[in-house]
Formats: C-alpha cells, structure tokens, sequence
C-alpha cells in the first residue's frame, strides 16, 4: 500500500538521501551535484505557489516524493513538476499515486497548466510523464548541466 502525504520538515533527511541516490547513478535527473539537508530545506521554504507530497510504505519508507512550484520562466498560470523515485520502486504506482495529489493541489493553487522539463536521455522519466497525460511540446538541445554534461531536454505540457 502507497499512503500519499504533504512533505514536511522532518521529510527533509530521507527526500536529501533517495535524490542523491540518484544523483549518483546519473543519468536521469538534471541536478547534477548532491544536496544537502539545510540546502534542500531552504528550497523547499522559499518556493512560491507550490505543494511538496511523499509517497510512503506501510512501513513509512519514503518511495518517492514530487513537488510542483512556480518558477520565472512559466507565466503564472503553470506550474514546473519534479519527480524522483526511490531506485529499485519503479513501476509500483508511487508516480501515479503522487500525481494524483499534486494535479488536486496544481488546481487549487490556480494553475491551468503543468510543465515537465525532462532529460532526453531519462526515458523512465519521458515513459511516465507520457502515461500521465504530458503532451510535447518543445525540445532543448545542448544544454549543459552543473557537471558540465550536455544533454537534450524535453518539455512536457499537462493541461489541468
């Protein structure tokens, strides 16, 4: 069973250890460097219009978390998604589950629409955002990450 829930302070730790899990595989998200708890709890204060949610075992064992939060370059009205899964939880409905959440809060901040911005080379990622309802619409090519990497980027439209 999923239970689905807002992110809170004491979420910081476990979201900071499973995103840099995958950090260090590499290859499917764009923040290149590691974070850390403080950096990552000053984020998540400073973010405008936004809803953070964790997807969580019986157990209480942090699956995966998703947030959305407006950002300057999206006009008012959308919304950017981020989402990371545990490694090794793909493909158990914690993507869907999350989403289901955040498309409720998406609508009650008065979004009209939500943006994915995806790696070319994440296709889990592309999959998901797709099964979600994402359209493309727009396609980056060369853009160099923190790490100095150059990778395509996808841009993924979901119209609430």
């Amino acid at each position: 069973m999923i239970h689905i829930r807002r992110a809170g302070s004491l979420d910081t730790r476990p979201m900071v250890e499973l995103l840099n899990g995958i950090i260090e595989v590499g290859g499917t998200t764009a923040i290149a460097a590691p974070v850390d708890a403080q950096d990552f709890a000053e984020w998540i204060a400073k973010s405008q219009r936004s809803a953070w949610f964790i997807a969580e075992d019986a157990q209480g064992t942090l699956l995966g978390f998703q947030w959305i939060e407006q950002i300057p370059d999206l006009p008012a009205e959308a919304a950017e998604i981020a989402t990371f899964t545990r490694i090794g939880k793909t493909g158990l409905g914690v993507g869907s589950a999350l989403f289901g959440q955040t498309r409720k809060a998406a609508k009650a901040l008065g979004y009209r629409w939500i943006r994915a911005n995806i790696r070319a080379d994440n296709t889990g990622g592309l999959a998901y955002y797709q099964s979600r309802g994402f359209e493309e619409y727009a396609r980056l090519p060369n853009v160099q990450l923190s790490n100095g990497q150059v990778v395509d980027k996808i841009l993924k439209r979901f119209e609430l």
